[in-house]
C-alpha cells in the first residue's frame, strides 16, 4: 500500500509593502481559508515552499481583509525579494521548527565550547535567515561570555566561507581596516587611489554605516555607484588596480553583517567577535597583506594601548593561521579626522586632499600618507622606508587623484545627491579658551539626529579641534539638515552639550547666535 503524503496548506503570495528590516516576515488572516491560527501557536516562524526554494519567515496575523484576505498571504519586502516568487503564486505554508543549531547556541550559553561543525552550522543558519533577532543576540550574549581561540579561529573560517570567495591574479593584494569609532575618519579613500596608481592590488569592499554617520560605502556613494556585481569589481580592479565597493552587495561574509546588524545596538564589541567580523571578510576578499589601523581614545573604542595590544595579538593570531601577513598600528582616536561628519562633507574632505587643495584637512592628509607609506612598502620592488616618500610623490603629483577619477568612472555614475543640507546652525563657544577635548561619540549622535547617511548631505562641518584658540561667540562647528524634525532635535541635542571642552572643563553646551 503506497504511502499518500499529506496536501500542505496553500495561499496564494501578496506582496506588502513593509520594510522588516532583516527579518523575514509573513502575514495572514485571522480567517485564513488555509490555515487555523491557532496551529501555529507553538511556532515562533512558518515555513514557504514553492517547488524547490524554501525560506522561514516570522508569522503575523491580521484582521484586516484590506492588507490580506483569508485566502492569501502577504510577504513583507525582505522575505518577498528572497523567496523570489511572483505575486498570485501559490505557496505551501506549515509550521517550522527552530534550526538545530540553536542547540549549539543554548550549550554556548551553559559555558560549552562548541566544536567547529556547531559553530559551522550555526553560520549557515544565520546566512538562510533561519534565525530571529532575539537568537541572534542569544548567540552573541552566549559567544560574549567567553571564546576560546579554537572557537575564534572556527568563527572566522566558517563566515569567510559562507559567501563569496574572490580570488585575484596579482600575486600582493593589500587592504587596510579601521575597527571604527572616529567620525570624519575616510582615510580609504585617499589610501586606495595612492596604492592603485603605484601599482599594487588593492580591492577595498567597505560597509555602510550601521551607528555611525557615515561609513566609506555611503561616502563614496556620494561620488559614484558603489553596489556592484563581483564581475563588475572584477573589471574595475583589473582596468584601475582598485576599486571601492560596498561589501554587502558582493556578498562577502554575509553572516558577519546579519551579526553587526545585532551586535552594534546591544553595545557588543568583544575582541573576539571584531577579529572573527573583520579577518572573514578579509580572507573572504583574497586579502595577502592586511594593515589593521587601532585608533586610541577615550571616546574610541580603544581607550588605552594596553586594550590595543592585546587586540593586535588576536588579530596577528587569526592572520597567521589562514596566512595572511597582518600589520597592526595605532593612531590617534581622541578627536574627529578631517573637516566633515557626514557622506557628502566627508567626500568633500578627501577630494580636497586628493587634489592638493590649500584649504584640505592636514590631519585627515597626513593620517592617510601613513597609511598608504606602510601598505606600499609591500611592494619587494620599493626599497625599505621609502613607502612615505612615495606616497607624497603620487598625492603631490596629482597620479592619486587621477587614478581616484579613474576608479569613479569605471565605477559608473551615482544616482545620490551631493549637495549639503540646507537647514544650517552654528554651535558657539560659550567662553573664551582652547579647546581640550572633544566627544566623538556625542558627535556621531548629533549627526544621524540631523540626518546621516539616510540624508548624505546631512552632518557637522568643524571649524575647532584640540589645541585651537576660540573666542566666546566663536562658531565651534555647524549642523547641517534637510528635514526640520531632525534638524531641530540635532540643535537641541547641542544646545544641551556642544561635545567640546575648553580649557579641560568638563564638555558643555553651545550657544547659537
Amino acid at each position: 500500500m503506497t504511502a499518500i503524503t499529506p496536501l500542505r496548506p496553500q495561499l496564494r503570495t501578496r506582496r506588502i509593502n513593509l520594510d522588516t528590516g532583516r527579518e523575514n516576515v509573513v502575514v495572514i488572516s485571522r480567517r485564513s481559508t488555509a490555515l487555523r491560527p491557532e496551529v501555529f501557536r507553538g511556532f515562533s516562524r512558518v515555513e514557504l515552499r514553492s517547488g524547490a526554494k524554501v525560506i522561514l519567515a516570522t508569522l503575523l496575523l491580521t484582521d484586516d481583509d484590506n492588507l490580506v484576505s483569508p485566502g492569501e498571504i502577504g510577504i513583507a519586502e525582505p522575505a518577498f525579494r528572497r523567496f523570489a516568487e511572483p505575486v498570485d503564486s501559490y505557496v505551501a505554508v506549515t509550521p517550522a521548527p527552530p534550526p538545530v543549531s540553536l542547540d549549539a547556541v543554548r550549550a554556548k550559553i551553559q559555558g560549552k565550547t562548541l566544536t567547529p561543525s556547531e559553530i559551522g552550522s550555526i553560520v549557515d543558519d544565520l546566512t538562510r535567515f533561519r534565525y530571529s533577532d532575539m537568537e541572534i543576540a542569544a548567540f552573541l550574549v552566549g559567544s560574549a561570555s567567553f571564546m576560546t581561540s579554537g572557537e575564534l579561529l572556527a568563527l572566522t573560517d566558517s563566515m569567510s566561507n559562507a559567501g563569496t570567495r574572490l580570488k585575484w591574479t596579482s600575486k600582493t593584494v593589500v587592504d587596510k581596516h579601521c575597527i571604527g569609532g572616529i567620525p570624519g575618519n575616510r582615510t580609504s579613500m585617499i589610501v586606495v587611489p595612492i596604492v592603485a596608481a603605484h601599482g599594487l592590488t588593492i580591492p577595498k569592499t567597505s560597509s555602510r554605516a550601521i551607528t555611525s554617520p557615515a561609513g566609506t560605502a555611503d561616502t563614496m556613494e556620494v561620488l559614484t555607484r558603489v553596489d556592484l556585481s563581483v564581475d563588475a569589481m572584477r573589471e574595475v580592479v583589473t582596468a584601475c588596480n582598485g576599486c571601492l565597493v560596498w561589501g554587502g552587495h558582493v556578498n562577502l561574509s554575509p553572516a558577519d553583517d546579519i551579526l553587526i546588524s545585532v551586535e552594534r545596538p546591544l553595545a557588543l564589541d568583544t575582541r573576539e567577535q571584531m577579529v572573527a567580523s573583520i579577518m572573514s571578510k578579509k580572507i573572504a576578499a583574497g586579502s595577502t597583506h592586511l594593515l589593521i589601523d587601532l585608533p586610541i581614545g577615550p571616546n574610541a573604542k580603544l581607550a588605552k594601548a594596553s586594550d590595543a595590544m592585546r587586540l593586535r595579538k588576536l588579530f596577528e593570531f587569526v592572520g597567521d593561521h589562514f596566512g595572511i601577513a597582518v600589520e597592526v598600528i595605532t593612531t590617534d582616536g581622541s578627536q574627529p579626522i578631517g573637516n566633515g561628519i557626514g557622506p557628502v562633507l566627508e567626500a568633500q574632505d578627501v577630494m580636497a586632499v586628493l587634489a592638493n587643495e590649500p584649504h584640505a584637512p592636514a590631519d585627515l592628509r597626513e593620517k592617510s600618507l601613513r597609511l598608504a607609506a606602510h601598505l606600499l612598502e609591500y611592494d619587494s620592488a620599493l626599497r625599505g622606508g621609502a613607502g612615505y616618500a612615495r606616497a607624497r610623490e603620487l598625492l603631490e603629483s596629482g597620479q592619486a587623484l587621477r587614478q581616484m577619477q579613474r576608479i569613479i568612472e569605471a565605477q559608473g555614475p551615482t544616482i545620490c545627491r551631493n549637495e549639503v543640507g540646507d537647514l544650517t546652525a552654528d554651535i558657539r563657544a560659550t567662553d573664551d579658551g582652547v579647546v581640550s577635548a572633544i566627544d566623538c561619540l556625542h558627535l556621531n549622535r548629533l549627526a544621524r539626529t540631523a540626518g546621516a547617511p539616510l540624508d548624505k548631505g546631512a552632518g557637522i562641518k568643524l571649524f575647532k579641534k584640540i589645541g585651537d584658540r576660540v573666542e566666546r561667540g566663536e562658531a565651534l562647528y555647524r549642523i547641517h539638515a534637510f528635514e526640520q524634525s531632525g534638524y531641530d532635535l540635532a540643535v537641541a541635542m547641542a544646545d544641551a552639550g556642544s561635545g567640546y571642552a575648553i580649557d579641560g572643563d568638563s564638555l558643555r553646551s553651545g550657544a547659537r547666535h
